[in-house]
């Protein structure tokens, strides 16, 4: 599963998109702020809680900035800042952009960790930037309980080529390009009980780039997109419905999964973030009758790193997903459909 014998995750109470805020937490943070809505070029902000900000420069281009940053989910320290930059490199992708450079953003407890190792979290960050064409151009450090490792992404889009999470439409298809379980596999990892295949699995999934969002920006038939990480397909595809005004319609058999899910979440292997993530969705949801709980900790489930969900139109989906296939996503399906309605995400069986 790793080829250290010191076990980073054992520094951490939780790891990867599983430590975010819930998000009805977060809401309820962010319900206090003052909106943007004096800043006439802030284009994309709060509102929707899209994957990051746009600032429009001159009318043409536009600047796509995004911070994450979270404790480490595999003991691996190379593996850990592989998988921490792809994450934050994604939300400028799912955006549209193209990244341009990055910042780091670490916390490590001194005299806990050796300095090797956080050199390797380094070098595997910085090698994931190297991977998107864009260099590591500073950064932040700070002495911190447990280890935190991130970036600040700064990326460009055109004005034309943004994709926002809040522009799906009623008739779209939904594609999903990766495969679900992450966090599954990562609860089963801390103790100790995922096997050498499932682990890379896991981390190929985790470090491949999601680039086929600025591939997909320039498609006219691609209308919403958002990536699916530490609030779990359902809640992130609620954030797309509210945003939208829409219904997204998702087929439960049609989902994308990690080949050892299931049977990990069988046997009980969940995080806690899914279970705060189903108390946090409150009526947005709606599950067919006589779901069992590991299928719906399966959408529940936080995805570290995880793919984009796609809004996109239905006759031109079956060739959009072709075009995602072939760029790399091995896993990508198309998994429902938008509908007029009340926003909400309703599942079948």
């Amino acid at each position: 599963m790793s080829d250290t014998a010191f076990r980073l995750t054992s520094l951490a109470h939780g790891g990867g998109c599983g430590c975010k805020l819930a998000p009805s937490v977060l809401q309820e943070l962010l319900g206090g702020q003052p909106m943007a809505q004096p800043f006439a070029k802030l284009l994309v902000g709060t509102e929707t809680g899209d994957d990051a900000a746009v600032w429009d420069l001159d009318g043409e281009t536009c600047i796509v900035a995004t911070t994450d940053f979270f404790m480490p989910v595999v003991d691996n320290p190379d593996h850990f800042g592989r998988i921490a930059a792809t994450n934050a490199i994604s939300d400028v992708y799912a955006m549209g952009g193209t990244p341009i450079m990055a910042l780091a953003i670490l916390g490590m407890p001194l005299g806990k960790v050796e300095t090797q190792i956080v050199r390797d979290i380094l070098q595997g960050g910085a090698a994931v930037c190297a991977a998107a064409g864009i260099p590591v151009a500073g950064g932040h450090s700070i002495d911190t309980v447990e280890p935190i490792y991130g970036l600040a992404v700064i990326g460009t889009v055109r004005k034309n080529q943004i994709r926002r999470n809040s522009d799906a439409k009623p008739g779209d298809a939904l594609i999903l390009t990766k495969a679900l379980g992450i966090g599954i596999y990562s609860a089963a990892f801390k103790k100790e009980a995922l096997s050498p295949d499932a682990y890379e699995e896991m981390i190929a999934s985790t470090t491949l780039l999601n680039k086929v969002g600025a591939t997909l920006a320039r498609d006219e038939a691609v209308h919403g997109v958002t990536d699916v990480t530490g609030f779990g397909l359902l809640g992130h595809g609620l954030e797309m419905a509210r945003g939208s005004g829409v219904r997204l319609r998702i087929e439960g058999r049609a989902l994308p999964v990690l080949s050892h899910a299931e049977a990990l979440v069988r046997q009980g292997f969940v995080t806690g973030a899914s279970h705060r993530n189903w108390a946090s969705y409150g009526e947005g949801i709606e599950l067919p009758p006589g779901i069992e709980d590991w299928q719906r900790h399966l959408l529940t489930d936080p995805q570290t790193s995880g793919g984009l969900l796609v809004s996109v139109a239905q006759e031109e989906a079956d060739r959009v997903l072709g075009e995602i296939l072939a760029a790399g996503y091995p896993a990508a399906r198309r998994i429902g459909r938008v509908e007029a309605g009340e926003a909400k995400v309703r599942v079948e069986a």
